[in-house]
C-alpha cells in the first residue's frame, strides 16, 4: 500500500504501525493473530488505550475525541490496525451510535453519552433487525407510544450482536404507524437494565453465543432519550449504515487471513512439494490476491475524492461492502480447504504456538469462521440490497 501514498501519508502509516505494535499488549494481538476469541476485557482494554491516545474514534468531530484527518489517513489508521492484529474499537460505539449522536443528538445527549461511548464506559448494542424486518428493515414493528414524558416500547429485536454485554441499546422504533413505513420510525436510546427488557442468547454452531434476541414488554423510556426528531429515525439509520459500510470491507483483516492461508499452504506437503507448488491452488490464491489488491485500489480511489469532514453517506461504499464481504467469505473457504481435516479441531484445540510469528499446530478458527462469515453478505445491508443501491444511486438505473 505504501507505494500508493505520498510521503506524509507514508510517515503517518509508519507512526500508526509503530504505535499499534508497542502500545497494544502483545497477548491481545496474539489472540487475534491466531484466531482465538476475544473476551470483553480484551476489547475494553484495547479501546481504552486507543481512546487515551486519541485513536479510538477519529471519525467523530474533534470536540468529541475525533481527529482532523483526511479520509486516506482514516483508511491508514484502520488498515494498519487490522494488519497489526489489533481489535478494532467496538463498532456499535465508534462507527454506529456515536456518529449518529454527534450529528443529530441534542447538546445534552452529546455530553451525556459521547465521552462514555468513546471510552467504552457504555457498551452499546444495536436494536435494528426484527424477525420480519431484516434486509427490509423499514418493515419493523417494535412500537414506541408516547405517554406524557415517556415512550412505552413493545416488540422484539433479533441478531443483537454481543447483546449479552450491552449496557444500553440504540433502537429503531415505530412511533407513527399511520404513515408510509420509512416515515414513522424514530431513533431511541434504552438502558438495558430497564424493567421489561429481556435478553435471550442464540447459540451458534460452535456452541458460542454471539447474537441474541431482545424483548421489550411495556418498557418505559424517557422522552429525552430520543435522538434528533421524532419520526426522522430512518434518515439517521441510513446515515449510520453509510458509516458502517465504509470500513466494512475489512481489507487489512483479509490481508492477514490470506497470509495465514498462504503460510499454512507452504507447510502442507503434497506430491509436488507443498500446496503452493500445486498450479490449481496457486491460481486460486493468485486470483484472491488480485481481487484484494483491486478492492484496495478502489477504496483508495473513493477516499481520494472524498472531502474530510463530509459526513454524508457515500453510495460507493456499497461497492466496497459488496466485494469486500464476498472476499472475506472466499478467504475463509480457502483456509478450510488448506487445513482439511486439521480444521475440525476448531472447537477444542487451543493455539499452542510460543512465539507471535509462529503458526499454531491447528487452526482454531478455520471452520468456525467459515460458518460465521456466512453473515457478512447479510449484515450492514445484504448483497442484494447493495446491488440495488449501486444500480440506483451510482448507475442511475
Amino acid at each position: 500500500m505504501d507505494q500508493l501514498l505520498n510521503q506524509e501519508e507514508r510517515e503517518f502509516a509508519q507512526h500508526m504501525r509503530d504505535f499499534y505494535r508497542t502500545e497494544i499488549p502483545e497477548a491481545i494481538r496474539y489472540k487475534v493473530a491466531t484466531g482465538q476469541e476475544m473476551g470483553k476485557d480484551d476489547l475494553v482494554t484495547t479501546q481504552r488505550i486507543l481512546n487515551k491516545h486519541g485513536y479510538a474514534v477519529p471519525n467523530w468531530p474533534v470536540e468529541w475525541g475525533g481527529q482532523d484527518w483526511t479520509p486516506v489517513q482514516r483508511h491508514i489508521w484502520l488498515e494498519e490496525m487490522q494488519l497489526a492484529c489489533v481489535p478494532q474499537p467496538l463498532a456499535f460505539n465508534a462507527s454506529m451510535v456515536g456518529p449518529v449522536i454527534a450529528a443529530f443528538g441534542s447538546q445534552e445527549i452529546k455530553e451525556r453519552f459521547l465521552p462514555a461511548t468513546a471510552n467504552i464506559d457504555i457498551w452499546w448494542s444495536q436494536g435494528f433487525s426484527e424477525p420480519d424486518a431484516g434486509s427490509d428493515l423499514a418493515s419493523l414493528k417494535t412500537s414506541a407510544v408516547r405517554k406524557g414524558d415517556v415512550y412505552i416500547v413493545n416488540g422484539q429485536k433479533t441478531w443483537t450482536t454481543l447483546g449479552q454485554y450491552g449496557d444500553w441499546i440504540f433502537m429503531l422504533v415505530r412511533t407513527d404507524p399511520t404513515v408510509k413505513k420509512q416515515a414513522g420510525i424514530s431513533f431511541l436510546l434504552i438502558d438495558m437494565t430497564t424493567p421489561g427488557v429481556t435478553v435471550r442468547p442464540i447459540e451458534l454452531i460452535d456452541g458460542s453465543v454471539e447474537v441474541n434476541e431482545v424483548f421489550f414488554d411495556n418498557v418505559e423510556v424517557p422522552v429525552e432519550n430520543l435522538v434528533g426528531e421524532e419520526n426522522k429515525g430512518w434518515t439517521y439509520a441510513k446515515f449510520l449504515l453509510g458509516n458502517e459500510r465504509t470500513g466494512i470491507a475489512r481489507i487489512g483483516t483479509s490481508k492477514v487471513n490470506l497470509a495465514r492461508a498462504k503460510a499454512y499452504a507452504a507447510m502442507t506437503r503434497t506430491s509436488r512439494g507443498t500446496l503452493l507448488d500445486d498450479p490449481m491452488f496457486s491460481a486460486r490464491l493468485t486470483k484472491l490476491e488480485a481481487r484484494l489488491t483491486a478492492l484496495e485500489f478502489t477504496q483508495l480511489r473513493i477516499l481520494s475524492t472524498q472531502v474530510a469532514g463530509n459526513d454524508q453517506p457515500d453510495p460507493r461504499s456499497s461497492v466496497l461492502k459488496l466485494h469486500g464481504s464476498q472476499l472475506q467469505q472466499d478467504i475463509t473457504e480457502l483456509l478450510v480447504d488448506v487445513l482439511g481435516p486439521q480444521g475440525l479441531d476448531f472447537i477444542e484445540a487451543p493455539a499452542t504456538a510460543d512465539g507471535f510469528t509462529d503458526l499454531p499446530t491447528a487452526s482454531v478458527d478455520a471452520i468456525r469462521d467459515y460458518f460465521n462469515y456466512r453473515k457478512v453478505t447479510i449484515y450492514g445491508g445484504s448483497s442484494e440490497v447493495q446491488r440495488g443501491i449501486i444500480s440506483k444511486a451510482i448507475l442511475g438505473l
